[in-house]
């Protein structure tokens, strides 16, 4: 099997699990099965940590979020269309006659968003409506919706995991299930490495809603170091290469005030000597990522940040390229096994 068909089996295992802001639960028992073996357990806020032993000479953190992004519902219209509102950064933009899931009492109940046909609408031409505007069709009348959905249910964007044409993919949530893959990915190289490493994992809730799983899962961590992987901004049309990075030229290692230099150097020369590709992400204050928050977790901790890039981030239709992800784990496994080293 080559590397990057197994990074596929993996993301599209990961992608069929909808894991909507506070609601994670049921996704962390899909990423135990990938840590069998080793010691896990899941904190108040349903973050996971996995952790694995090595010399204890040295020891790593490694984070990465498992929420994605979704809608919940607010209320039941007297014609029986379903009101919402965002769980994270929703680009209402994009929601008009999107299909959706919503989630209630352990069933699924598919829908589409209305959209008023062109001719009738009274909306400036180029202008979205916003998410609280928005109504779900789920095709009953309100005393049917009412037997069935529930206020608070959760809403998912519904497509599915498709393969594109020169290793990429696309698909819903790849944001931050790419950051997942690139986590289990690492585990498993170290293993095939037989890396003596002190390693915590930890799959971290509600990032967001404002990198709440993070704060408490990285408090109470005796790491070293860690390193947090997320995805970032790939070019596009009308997206610049100083406001994202191309995709399909390897990790994106990030500089920043915030992000320990040396981690980022150290990262640097490694994927040097390794020869992985790389390029350079500077972020000027905040990273708008969990990094934010690991780095001055309890007494502080030295923290690297790895993203992988991707296309139209917080929409139904991400799409990332899975040699960026197997590049991203290579480098760091590569990075923990020569530290590992350095300190026998």
């Amino acid at each position: 099997m080559s590397s990057t068909q197994n990074v596929a089996e993996i993301l599209l295992n990961l992608a069929k699990d909808i894991s909507i802001s506070g609601n994670e639960k049921s996704f962390t028992d899909k990423i135990k099965s990938y840590f069998a073996n080793e010691e896990m357990n899941c904190d108040a806020l349903n973050s996971l940590r996995v952790q694995t032993y090595g010399t204890g000479k040295f020891k790593f953190l490694l984070d990465a979020h498992i929420d994605q992004i979704g809608l919940i519902v607010t209320d039941i219209t007297e014609n029986g269309f379903i009101k919402v509102a965002s769980i994270g950064g929703v680009d209402s933009r994009i929601l008009s006659s999107c299909d959706v899931l919503i989630k209630s009492r352990g069933k699924d109940y598919k829908g589409v968003v209305s959209s008023i046909p062109p001719h009738l609408s009274e909306r400036k031409e180029g202008t979205a409506s916003e998410v609280s505007d928005l109504l779900i069709d789920i095709g009953l009348s309100k005393t049917e919706a009412e037997k069935v959905v529930r206020r608070g249910d959760v809403v998912a964007f519904n497509y599915p995991f498709e393969k594109l044409i020169n290793e990429k993919v696309v698909s819903a949530s790849l944001d931050n299930k790419v950051g997942v893959t690139v986590l289990i990915r690492v585990y498993q190289i170290l293993k095939e490495m037989k890396a003596d490493a002190d390693v915590t994992f930890v799959f971290s809730s509600q990032e967001e809603l404002g990198l709440r799983g993070a704060k408490c899962a990285s408090f109470n961590q005796d790491a070293d170091e860690a390193i947090v992987v997320d995805v970032s901004f790939s070019t596009a049309p009308d997206v610049n290469n100083v406001d994202g990075k191309d995709m399909g030229k390897g990790p994106l290692i990030c500089v920043s005030p915030i992000i320990d230099k040396k981690i980022s150097d150290n990262m640097i020369s490694v994927s040097e000597e390794k020869q992985i590709p790389y390029q350079i992400e500077v972020c000027s204050k905040s990273t708008g990522t969990n990094a934010d928050v690991v780095s001055v977790s309890n007494y502080g901790i030295k923290t690297g940040l790895v993203s992988v890039p991707i296309r139209n981030m917080h929409t139904f239709s991400e799409v990332v390229s899975l040699e960026d992800i197997e590049l991203s784990a290579k480098l760091i496994a590569e990075y923990i096994l020569k530290k590992v080293k350095e300190h026998d």
